[in-house]
């Protein structure tokens, strides 16, 4: 049977968020377990610092130079085949649910001769721009306006586990992309859940953030929040799989667009060439891509 895909993927992580890459937090134990028995990228950079120009090239596989998409606020080509067509070629049911910010419509829903492909949508092109953190604002395949209950990471992560469980008789490659860590655009913070609002204010701060200005000492503690619970979905979405049968057949890739320097090197959080800016978290899970693990739920695993 073919395997199942899924794209777990997060906005402005950077690499050093996860425990794999030093941070001491424990941030993301999910993540770290991924590294540890499946296949780490330890060193994985994006094609392109920014959002929309990076989506290009992880959809298409081509450098934005070619999609055409080199800044934000581009439409991705109709023409250009992306990761969908193929899949849909393959016979797979394919979903995309999320920030898309390849179709240049921003608080408009997304026509489907844009949205690459996709089958299943449920999605908004500039999620920053028609959601907040409580209040998660997506469009159907109808273009019709759904409101999903909970915090944005968290009611994202139930669509996606619904998608699974309806999709589970038919291989499915389903693209899940998350606005967290990524800043509130209307109002430049970092909002994690109300339950780690404080817990990780002043805590650690990258060697290359340490000395310079910035947001950085402002916003850390709530991007990482953030990120926390972006982990604590990537657990979800295991167990889901462990509880359906469908791990053993199941391939997860977790990836970031760009990482964030904090408006260290410039008055935007990416857009350079360092390492802060282009380096990303990335290993993937399943099938030949893993190592022998222990038994029993995804959750109950330890490194």
């Amino acid at each position: 049977m073919k395997p199942n895909v899924i794209v777990f993927f997060t906005d402005q992580q950077r690499w050093d968020t996860t425990g794999v890459h030093g941070n001491p937090l424990g941030l993301t134990p999910h993540f770290d377990r991924m590294a540890k028995y499946g296949t780490h990228l330890e060193h994985a950079f994006t094609c392109q610092p920014v959002c929309g120009p990076a989506r290009s090239c992880l959809q298409t596989g081509m450098y934005a130079t070619s999609t055409g998409c080199y800044t934000n606020g581009i439409p991705l080509r109709e023409d250009l085949p992306t990761l969908a067509h193929y899949f849909n070629e393959q016979g797979y049911e394919t979903g995309y649910i999320g920030k898309w910010h390849l179709a240049a419509t921003r608080t408009v829903p997304v026509p489907e001769k844009l949205r690459g492909g996709y089958k299943y949508w449920l999605a908004a092109d500039s999620l920053e721009h028609t959601s907040d953190a409580y209040n998660t604002v997506l469009y159907d395949n109808e273009n019709r306006t759904v409101k999903l209950p909970g915090y944005r990471v968290d009611a994202m992560t139930d669509a996606a586990i619904r998608y699974i469980d309806r999709q589970k008789e038919q291989p499915f490659f389903l693209f899940l992309s998350y606005l967290e860590p990524h800043h509130q655009n209307h109002r430049d913070d970092y909002p994690a859940p109300l339950i780690y609002r404080d817990t990780y204010a002043a805590r650690y701060i990258p060697p290359d953030l340490a000395a310079l200005g910035g947001t950085a000492h402002q916003h850390l503690g709530g991007y990482y929040g953030m990120v926390k619970r972006l982990d604590e979905a990537l657990g979800r979405i295991m167990d889901a799989l462990h509880s359906l049968d469908l791990m053993e057949n199941t391939v997860i890739l977790f990836t970031s667009d760009h990482g964030s320097h904090f408006k260290t090197r410039n008055g935007e959080y990416k857009r350079s060439c360092h390492e802060s800016s282009i380096r990303v978290p990335t290993a993937l899970y399943g099938g030949p891509l893993q190592a022998a693990a222990p038994s029993g739920s995804w959750s109950a695993w330890s490194i």
